[in-house]
């Protein structure tokens, strides 16, 4: 205790001082550094004299006084980073007085107020397709305030949770039940010699099955195209309508004549609007996620082999939120998951073992 208020009547005295220029000041504050760091390695412990909370409020006030450049000379039983890290403790402790009224609050404006919040949330809860301008001047109309429609989208983000799967989509009135719309779209891999494949994906809309994978691995054109989908076909019945973008690749005379030859109708997504085409860019995401970026291959055999097995674990094992848990082999073929007792259950590996799902025992 008395070492504790030397040292503090030593810094007190220094702080009274202020006529000493810098340089004086900050060699006063050295020693009492260098002072402090001796008395707590005269303390009589077993291991590392530990830092109380004195020893570092003290440690402190002084660095505050001291030269950066001296710190890491004057720093002996510790790091010069342990001396910095208390020295900004001190500096986020001053600006926080100094700025905040005492009732623990940040600087800046307050932001909405909790009823506004809950408007706007309610508001997109009960009408799910309301878009952030709607939403804004609906606020403003009924209000009588100013609600810009960029506060709105911030508000949304971080205080409306939607349900999965209950917003509801353009495309849902035209596929309605199964075969009756599918999508389609591309993505790009590349093999463990880098070499550049592209993925083409069919899956159907009502029951988000992977209808087929088809691969390519050099450039694409509508031959290819064309080619890519009819041997996605040919183990299934052509749909009656099919959804792609705006790519240019969709607008080659050969895929176009292809089409018409098939009898199906091809319906484009909105321009510039992926949202407009959300359930092949959530599968393509999904197959990046949880398989193409997790595995090597080396050709397009191996590539085509491998997509096959995740195609039998997405189709047949991996439930939805959208579906309600369901599988999409559920509302696709009447076949659910087996049913297997708590405790007395096994576990299947699907796609070599990086997946797995429990079957009885």
């Amino acid at each position: 205790m008395n070492r504790l208020v030397a040292t503090f009547f030593d810094i007190l005295s220094l702080l009274i001082r202020s006529q000493y220029k810098n340089g004086v000041k900050s060699l006063i504050a050295e020693n009492l550094v260098l002072k402090q760091q001796l008395l707590v390695m005269t303390q009589k412990t077993k291991r590392c004299p530990p830092l109380s909370s004195a020893d570092r409020i003290l440690l402190g006030l002084c660095t505050l006084v001291m030269s950066p450049k001296r710190i890491e000379r004057a720093a002996i039983i510790m790091s010069s980073s342990t001396l910095l890290r208390i020295h900004k403790i001190f500096v986020n402790r001053k600006y926080q007085r100094l700025f905040s009224n005492g009732k623990n609050t940040r600087p800046g404006p307050k932001g909405p107020s909790k009823e506004l919040i809950r408007f706007i949330v309610e508001t997109k809860e009960k009408n799910p397709m309301y878009g952030c301008p709607k939403i804004a001047l609906l606020a403003s109309n009924v209000l009588s305030i100013s609600v810009d429609q960029c506060l709105v989208r911030r508000i949304l983000l971080k205080h409306y949770k939607p349900t999965p799967g209950s917003d509801p989509s353009w495309l849902l009135p035209i596929g309605w039940k199964a075969d009756k719309l599918w999508s389609l779209d591309f993505f790009r891999v590349e093999s463990i010699n880098l070499k550049t494949h592209w993925v083409m994906v069919v899956m159907d809309q009502f029951s988000r099955k992977i209808i087929g994978f088809s691969v390519h691995d050099g450039a694409l054109d509508g031959p290819t195209a064309c080619y890519m989908f009819n041997s996605v076909l040919s183990e299934n019945t052509p749909p009656s309508n099919l959804s792609s973008d705006n790519d240019p690749l969709f607008r080659y005379h050969r895929w176009l004549a292809n089409l018409e030859e098939l009898e199906i109708e091809e319906i484009k997504s909105i321009p510039f609007t992926p949202t407009s085409h959300p359930f092949i860019e959530r599968l393509i995401l999904t197959v990046r996620q949880e398989f193409t970026n997790k595995i090597f291959f080396w050709s397009k055999a191996d590539l085509e082999k491998k997509l096959g097995c995740y195609k039998e674990y997405y189709n047949d094992y991996r439930v939805h939120y959208s579906l309600g848990g369901s599988t999409p082999s559920d509302l696709y073929e009447k076949k659910g998951l087996e049913h297997v007792e708590l405790g007395r259950n096994s576990w299947r590996s699907v796609c070599n073992g990086m997946f797995y799902t429990p079957i009885a025992a």
